[in-house]
């Protein structure tokens, strides 16, 4: 398939296909139809189609792994416009917010070549997330295979229900593993330390629990925990300074961007700036000071998804930005830091969901739209705007 360059537009009638969902066949000609908006300060290409991807990484050559729900790993060439597949990937349980879901690279990947993928596995129980690590295997028909799969990490304990995974993966600038463990639509075990759900945990990278974290007394799971009192984590970064930031989607209202620190309580389902989606009130974080409040909360929502930093020279002005995919409101969303405080700087109509954000080897800004709609995932590339 031929890319095709277009400039980003506010038109309704594309808002209106993208919303409504069209034919996966559908060009990518027809898709960028309607006239260019002016003060938009990049150009979109888009690239190619997955079938409802999460995630995506750049290996050192410059080729994409892209995850799909359904469960399979796809290697992406951009320079030859070639897709091959990773086989060995594990059974996934594949129903709703379920499925394969992140992929990293390991700190020291060009050395011992190791990925690691998140994913919900099925048993006794239900379902919950897991962490796996496996050598990533290429051949030379553009594809490869996962060897030496272990699972080094899983959600305790599993539950009914298809959502709320969470399951996003982050290795800090000392090699240290960290996952987003949701609280599976279950409320109270964000409160509970005898489960890692509604979590973030932080661990070494064969998944054993390192020195210093804020519960390792307790043992067990709750000696991985870092912090507690999240609802659905689905952006997990770090910036320049070494501090990790995770964004997590709110009941009704309520989105979040956080600032994670070792030991603190994020209030949910105490506290929240949303409320229950039977209606039922929350209180919001600003009554009770003891659990700590986001630095930004959205309402109406955004739904985040994906998280990233930029810190490349494509884009000079966005250096030090970050930038979330927003879901339901179709966006792209760059935030602005000031030390400890954040605020929201702009949002770009993308007309579509947008699932993940990746900052390419160039310093290019990549997209995955979400396809668990109508199957249609577009990889969009961003690049600063030549006219």
């Amino acid at each position: 398939m031929t890319s095709t360059r277009y400039l980003l537009t506010f038109s309704a009638v594309v808002m209106l296909l993208s919303a409504c969902g069209s034919d996966r066949n559908q060009s990518a000609e027809a898709t960028a139809s309607a006239a260019p908006a002016a003060d938009v300060p990049f150009e979109v290409t888009t690239v190619t189609q997955f079938d409802a991807p999460w995630a995506m990484t750049f290996l050192p050559d410059r080729r994409l792994l892209v995850t799909e729900m359904a469960g399979v790993l796809k290697l992406y060439d951009p320079e030859r416009n070639v897709t091959g597949t990773v086989s060995s990937v594990p059974a996934v349980f594949h129903a709703g917010q379920g499925g394969l879901s992140d992929v990293v690279l390991h700190p020291d990947f060009a050395t011992n070549r190791i990925v690691y993928i998140s994913y919900a596995e099925p048993g006794e129980g239900g379902a919950g997330a897991a962490v796996a690590r496996a050598r990533l295997a290429l051949d030379a028909n553009g594809g490869g295979a996962l060897e030496g799969l272990t699972v080094i990490w899983r959600q305790v304990p599993k539950k009914s229900g298809d959502g709320h995974f969470g399951q996003r993966i982050a290795f800090d600038r000392d090699g240290k593993l960290w996952i987003s463990s949701s609280e599976r639509k279950e409320f109270d075990p964000a409160q509970d330390l005898d489960t890692n759900l509604g979590k973030i945990v932080r661990l070494n990278d064969d998944g054993s629990v390192p020195d210093g974290n804020p519960f390792a007394d307790r043992g067990g799971v709750s000696a991985q925990i870092w912090t507690l009192g999240h609802r659905n984590v689905l952006g997990l970064a770090f910036d320049a300074q070494g501090q990790l930031w995770a964004h997590e989607m709110g009941p009704m209202g309520g989105d979040e961007l956080n600032r994670i620190e070792r030991g603190a309580n994020y209030g949910y389902p105490i506290v929240s700036n949303g409320d229950h989606y039977d209606g039922t009130v929350i209180p919001d974080h600003d009554t009770r000071p003891e659990f700590r409040a986001p630095v930004i909360s959205w309402n109406p929502v955004i739904s985040p998804a994906g998280l990233m930093f930029c810190d490349g020279e494509l884009f000079p002005d966005w250096k030090g930005s970050a930038f979330i995919g927003g879901m339901s409101s179709m966006s792209l969303v760059r935030i602005e830091f000031d030390g400890d405080s954040a605020r929201e700087a702009e949002r770009f109509d993308m007309q579509r969901r947008i699932r993940e954000v990746e900052q390419g080897p160039d310093g290019a800004i990549w997209l995955l739209e979400d396809g668990t709609r109508n199957g249609q995932g577009w990889l969009l590339k961003l690049t600063p705007r030549t006219s």
